[in-house]
């Protein structure tokens, strides 16, 4: 069984006014998530693994397969969820069951019904008359009720309040409890990965400014907070990202880089991707 589940070699997609660039892996039995602001290239990312957006240059092999070729022999084992599903807004979510019932080979009726009730989606309620909310729910139950391997999430947490999210990413977490499962889940919502993400990857501008476990990002970078005066000492190696405030400047840290005596606090992965976007802005 190949180690990885999705393998991104040179990606390249280019429109008018945005080049995404990109090289990427997602190991077996992980969560990847990819952070980055709107227009960063995360739906385009997901768009060129599913083979819904043809790339300029590159190479995209998804539990195994080359998407460009034989891609239709592993579409049953991905699970996806869209930033807009895709249902016909005439059907109900009991009508969608029964649609996915022929579009599956291993359609688990049952889990899928399971999930609407844990969810609380609807059953009888017409697609279009259903909230943001709702429609991604039932998206999530659909990727989850046909076993796959392979779980695509593009913002699957967007229009959710905040209890059902954590209930959403607590189902995805059991997910990749199956060692050949993985997940890779792009949002601007970076409390839901730091939660839920072995991988963070910081999507900005089509470039990846980074990708790390999650563990090794709060080994690696730091907080520091300091005068204007003594920011303006500290060696230009150590800074990653800063922010000026009323009482000086907060500034994240390369520790390894750290002079002695010098100790930094922990930071958040929110912060640590907003400092670093201000930084690369500058």
């Amino acid at each position: 069984m190949n180690a990885n589940a999705i393998e991104i070699r040179g990606l390249e997609k280019h429109y008018p006014g945005f080049d995404l660039k990109l090289d990427l892996t997602l190991p077996q039995g992980c969560i990847l998530g990819i952070v980055g602001e709107n227009g960063a290239g995360k739906s385009t990312t997901i768009r060129s693994i599913l083979g819904m957006t043809k790339p300029d240059a590159g190479s995209i092999t998804v539990l195994g397969r080359d998407n460009r070729e034989y891609f239709s022999d592993v579409k049953e084992e991905i699970g996806a969820v869209m930033d807009e599903p895709p249902f016909p807004a005439c059907l109900t979510p009991l009508q969608v069951g029964k649609v996915m019932e022929g579009i599956y080979r291993r359609w688990e009726p049952d889990t899928y019904m399971g999930y609407l009730k844990q969810l609380a989606v609807p059953e009888g309620k017409e697609f279009k008359d259903l909230s943001r909310g709702m429609k991604m729910k039932l998206a999530i139950a659909v990727a989850l009720s046909h076993r796959a391997r392979l779980l695509i999430l593009d913002e699957p947490t967007s229009g959710l309040d905040p209890v059902v999210r954590d209930e959403v990413v607590e189902l995805f977490s059991e997910f990749t409890r199956e060692e050949d499962h993985a997940v890779l889940i792009s949002s601007h919502i970076v409390s839901d990965l730091e939660k839920l993400c072995d991988y963070i990857a910081f999507l900005h501008q089509g470039r990846l400014l980074l990708v790390e476990e999650k563990d090794r990002l709060r080994e690696q970078y730091g907080l520091i907070h300091c005068s204007h005066e003594q920011f303006r000492e500290l060696e230009p190696a150590l800074v990653v990202g800063h922010r000026q405030n009323p009482y000086g400047e907060a500034v994240i840290v390369r520790r390894e880089e750290l002079p002695k005596g010098m100790t930094a606090e922990p930071v958040s992965i929110e912060d640590l991707f907003i400092l670093m976007v201000r930084e690369e802005k500058a």
